[in-house]
């Protein structure tokens, strides 16, 4: 039986970056991966963007509606073969979906390895992620550090250069002036009190 494996860190932990190296270590041995991402997630269209400037074409675009384990089932029963399936952004799937992908993962013995957000900006749980906490037979935090050098552990929304701290969920990075800034605890409260 594979496992399903989830990658969680704030903004600027790699997730990404660390995805397209799964990918390439894979590839190198002649090994299958495919990757998905949510089409809600509209940066980078139908690509992985890495802020280090690595870009990595997305082999299936995933609705909210999409049953993921109807179309990777359809995948393999055209003769093509997966070792690995790699999920970017993992944090705007469905609960279903994530059901979905521990089906996958248990019964069609494909490992999956999940890369997203814990939290959203205003500190309140994704709800894709928080399935994964739940499902994911691995769970590893990547590590990345606040502008003060602390541990990150939050994501702090801006919008035209001042943190926000309400609005909704989801507004992606680089889209409508919209900004994220990794922020410890200590840091998050600061500008809470004060959002410029």
């Amino acid at each position: 039986m594979s496992k399903l494996y989830f990658r969680y860190g704030a903004m600027n932990s790699g997730k990404s970056t660390h995805l397209m190296q799964v990918a390439y270590n894979y590839e190198e041995r002649g090994m299958k991966v495919i990757i998905l991402k949510p089409k809600v997630d509209k940066k980078g269209g139908n690509t992985l963007v890495s802020r280090l400037g690595v870009n990595r074409q997305v082999d299936l675009l995933i609705s909210e509606e999409e049953n993921i384990f109807d179309t990777i089932d359809n995948y393999l029963k055209e003769n093509r073969e997966i070792h690995c399936i790699l999920v970017d952004e993992v944090q705007f799937m469905k609960k279903n979906q994530i059901d979905e992908l521990f089906q996958i993962a248990v019964t069609l013995d494909i490992p999956i390895i999940c890369y997203g957000l814990r939290t959203d900006f205003r500190m309140d749980g994704f709800e894709g992620s928080a399935r994964l906490l739940l499902l994911a037979h691995s769970i590893e935090e990547m590590k990345t550090i606040c502008a003060c050098g602390q541990k990150a552990i939050f994501n702090g929304r801006k919008i035209n250069g001042n943190f926000v701290f309400e609005g909704e969920q989801i507004a992606i990075d680089e889209q409508d002036d919209v900004r994220y800034e990794s922020l410890c605890g200590d840091c998050y409260y600061k500008y809470i009190g004060n959002p410029k």
